[in-house]
């Protein structure tokens, strides 16, 4: 598969500036065609408007989150077919933001991608360790348990690496942490999934600006890269996704 270079927009913009980078995306991905599959997850209530900016495109669109029921009283909440009613393809689950904000468990994470299978959509599974787990040597444990208790049976999706103290900070762990991590992760995916599972794409996240992007992108093990900050600039994403290879 080609590597996934997602953006995932947070809780910013108004809904003309969606539709602007959107514009901006589309605009400059058509002058580079780059090798990378590109994905941007905007605010859920700016979903349709991306999805009419980005119509007949290649660059895909999908959500943030989703509940785990198709339907019902779950106020404030998106289901996965509201999504997939959009034109989304992914979903962004088990953010570590919404790990840390909304108490999100890996049963929780697990049931939403199964809720995600369900709809038709492509899971973005996020895993990753907070600094004070990565300091005490228990970088690997926190991850693997994630993996094991968020990742279904049958799962046909991506995982994403993102070291929580890496997120917004400007500050990434060393290209040789990155790749032990992508290593460990897919070893453990090849355990919980069975030697006959699908090999989903590992990407990296955490600060990746078009400066560090070809050295991370180029590391084993990492297929593509999920973009905070940096993909709220056109120019940066899609110098970014420029330096992923196929």
């Amino acid at each position: 598969m080609a590597p996934l270079i997602a953006g995932n927009w947070k809780m910013h913009g108004s809904l003309a500036s969606a539709a602007a980078l959107a514009g901006a995306v589309r605009a400059g991905w058509q002058a580079r065609q780059g090798a990378a599959e590109l994905l941007v997850c905007p605010a859920a209530i700016h979903l349709p408007a991306v999805a009419a900016v980005l119509a007949g495109s290649p660059i895909a669109w999908g959500g943030q989150d989703c509940h785990a029921a198709p339907q019902g009283a779950h106020t404030g909440d998106i289901a996965a077919p509201m999504l997939a009613d959009c034109g989304a393809r992914y979903v962004i689950l088990g953010h570590s933001e919404r790990r840390a904000e909304h108490g999100e468990s890996d049963v929780a994470v697990r049931a939403k991608a199964m809720a995600a299978a369900a709809a038709g959509l492509r899971p973005i599974l996020c895993v990753g360790e907070n600094e004070a787990e990565r300091n005490a040597g228990q970088a690997e444990a926190r991850v693997g348990a994630q993996l094991r208790g968020g990742v279904p049976a049958g799962f046909a999706g991506d995982i994403a690496y993102e070291p929580v103290w890496a997120i917004g900070t400007g500050r990434t762990p060393t290209e040789a942490e990155v790749a032990a991590m992508h290593g460990f992760i897919r070893a453990t995916l090849r355990d919980v999934l069975g030697a006959g599972g699908a090999a989903p794409r590992i990407l990296y996240g955490g600060s990746v600006k078009p400066g560090n992007a070809a050295a991370l992108l180029g590391l084993a093990e990492v297929g593509g890269a999920l973009i905070g900050g940096a993909s709220l600039k056109a120019e940066d994403f899609l110098a970014i996704a420029m330096a992923a290879r196929g």
